[in-house]
């Protein structure tokens, strides 16, 4: 009784839900309430590379045993890999989507989601936890394998012509999932977080990182807008496929919590692995599959990520992870 008790308390009292909540019902009003697209992509800059050096400066802070570092980081590959494929056998089994549409859709639950993860990080800084930076690692390395995921299971598509088949691993792919603005920003900001003089960083510091819970609201605010927007694609949707948006990420949390758990992994770094096994990219991968499945729908895929999943970590998902988190260790 407690645990839910505390659970609605964190899902009021939290100004980022409120902010995201907000511009939701804003948008669902039709509000001329908006945010320039420019402004928007400066502000997810922003987040990706602030979440990036306060990761480099908790790893320089940090004496945690490297076993331990590579351990985890193998298990987020892995877990990339993995997720995508559990998520498609379910989608075949309870949905009518095709064969390309349900690896599309599934392909974005092994990735992340980095405002989704930079919320967890504020939800913990509220509750006066810190983190080991090294999480942050896992935000860029679970991007690949989960498009490659996607890209073996779309392979025997019906849609696809052998033309498309032999060009699905292409150069231009390639690039975008190792390259894309996100993972450039994020490892950067670890290797200047990492490598700053002491003296210097600090200054930096306290325009680019103590700044962060007010930017994550204002960027709730498109997250919200955008959102409402997405919600008319919902009548695309089965019961099947929406019910996935849910549980999906229930089964990505508890596969992180578990492997949390075996790795002996403190409070606060099995709460953001969980988050980051349960959270759906809605960024870097539609971005990824519009270059090597166009045949895809992204009404389908996009929607799921953003529009279900999305709300649902930031609205229970985190709260709930962190309360079985808890239990897990036994606080």
């Amino acid at each position: 009784m407690t645990a839910s008790v505390d659970i609605l308390h964190d899902i009021i009292t939290s100004p980022f839900i409120q902010f995201f909540i907000l511009a939701l019902i804003a948008g669902l009003v039709k509000s001329d309430l908006f945010l320039p697209d420019q402004i928007a992509k400066a502000l997810a800059m922003y987040l990706m590379l602030a979440i990036g050096m306060k990761g480099g400066l908790a790893i320089r802070q940090s004496d945690v045993d490297l076993s331990e570092v590579a351990m985890v980081l193998a298990s987020g590959v892995i877990v990339g890999f993995t997720l995508p494929l559990i998520g498609f056998f379910l989608l075949r089994k309870t949905t009518a989507l095709s064969r390309i549409d349900s690896a599309a859709v599934a392909s974005h639950y092994g990735s992340v989601s980095v405002v989704t993860f930079s919320y967890a990080t504020s939800f913990l800084a509220g509750k006066n936890y810190d983190y080991q930076g090294y999480i942050v690692t896992l935000m860029a390395l679970m991007e690949a394998p989960a498009i490659i995921s996607c890209l073996i299971l779309a392979r025997d598509s019906r849609q696809l012509k052998k033309s498309e088949k032999r060009h699905l691993f292409s150069r231009r792919l390639l690039q975008e999932t190792l390259f894309n603005g996100s993972i450039v920003l994020l490892f950067g900001g670890i290797i200047i977080g990492l490598t700053g003089q002491e003296g210097r960083i600090d200054v930096v510091k306290q325009y680019l990182i103590d700044p962060f819970p007010a930017v994550l609201c204002i960027f709730l605010l498109e997250l919200g807008l955008l959102t409402a927007r997405k919600l008319e694609n919902l009548k695309l949707f089965s019961k099947g496929t929406l019910l996935f948006g849910i549980y999906m990420p229930l089964i990505g949390a508890a596969l992180g919590i578990t492997i949390s758990k075996i790795l002996g992994l403190a409070l606060p770094e099995m709460v953001l692995f969980a988050t980051l096994c349960a959270s759906a990219s809605y960024i870097a991968v539609p971005a990824a599959l519009q270059i090597a499945l166009p045949k895809a729908n992204p009404a389908l895929y996009v929607t799921s990520s953003l529009a279900i999943t999305f709300p649902f970590n930031l609205i229970i998902g985190i709260p709930l992870y962190y309360q079985v988190s808890k239990w897990a260790i036994g606080l």
